[in-house]
């Protein structure tokens, strides 16, 4: 638990609670054991509940892993009162604690923060929390161009399902962390009048422009992903059919030769079988063979089958 102090408000920071520092929240601002709970627990849904005394607000953000290439949910608990502001959250290396790190060394950045209120200090946390959304919306947009230029890259083909998977189910993250915020946002920029002062709301309605621009970006990537999927689907049928099409024309190259190698090795006797230039014979059956191949296979070629 870290704590900066800004003349008569403070802001607390909590990264990985534990237990004993629940309870000590608990003894010194009274909030209700239910929210306690909910900042322990790391998986509830957005959410602003307003009681008497402060304002309790769950949030989600995107995380980008780089080890496995995939945007996972970083969920933020804030506690809002008249003059305090506590944050608690699981992840050290949150873009929050960069902010409170360079607030505890730089007074000018502290005084920045802080400003009039600490309904201040919550908007420019937000605004710093959803603008880091943009990298990780842009580095989607990126592993999409990709995609996009691989698969129609024909000198290289390759099957590109794993990473479109991949990609679809960072979108849907993204989507599903964004689109309960909306709503979560608009009401503290509506609604909150209690602890947000009315010259806030131009500031959160800020943050909400935000979220709308990160959320219509979805909408287009969901829109091309869902695209690349159905066109990779059709290239890789296109690609089987080729494939099946060529082993079909060989098959029919090689039907009426096996017709005449399975004739010919019939074990009963031939008219030619006895004559001294039987081997005349056979050469004549080969060269037979031969040409029906070679014509059969310009035929298929004349068709454009092969």
């Amino acid at each position: 638990m870290e704590e900066i102090k800004f003349k008569k408000r403070r802001w607390i920071n909590i990264t990985n609670p534990k237990e004993s520092e629940i309870l000590d929240l608990k003894k010194r601002f009274r909030f209700h054991e239910l929210d306690l709970e909910d900042c322990l627990s790391g998986s509830q849904r957005p959410k602003i509940d307003e009681y008497g005394k402060y304002l309790f607000i769950i949030l989600h953000f995107p995380k980008y892993n780089k080890q496995f290439h995939r945007i996972d949910t970083e969920q933020v608990n804030f506690f809002l009162g008249e003059n305090y502001l506590i944050t608690i959250h699981n992840s050290a290396s949150s873009p929050l604690n960069d902010i409170f790190g360079k607030c505890q060394q730089s007074l000018k950045i502290k005084r920045e923060l802080f400003g009039e209120s600490v309904g201040f200090l919550l908007y420019k946390i937000l605004h710093a929390l959803f603008y880091n959304m943009f990298p990780i919306v842009d580095k989607t947009q990126l592993s999409l161009k990709k995609v996009e230029e691989e698969i129609f890259d024909s000198s290289h083909p390759r099957d590109q399902l794993l990473d479109i998977m991949t990609l679809k189910k960072n979108i849907i993250t993204l989507r599903k962390i964004i689109l309960p915020q909306r709503s979560v946002i608009a009401a503290l920029e509506h609604k909150q009048r209690r602890f947000l002062s009315d010259d806030l709301a131009v500031y959160f309605d800020d943050i909400v422009d935000q979220i709308e621009k990160v959320w219509n970006i979805m909408e287009t990537q969901k829109e091309v992903i869902e695209s690349l999927e159905d066109t990779n689907e059709s290239l890789l049928s296109h690609n089987i059919n080729l494939t099946m099409r060529t082993l079909t024309v060989f098959s029919a190259i090689m039907l009426p030769l096996t017709f005449i190698t399975g004739l010919f090795g019939m074990n009963v006797k031939f008219p030619f079988q006895d004559a001294p230039e039987n081997i005349e014979h056979f050469w004549r059956i080969i060269i037979g063979m031969i040409i029906l191949a070679i014509s059969l296979f310009g035929v298929f070629k004349l068709k454009k089958w092969l």
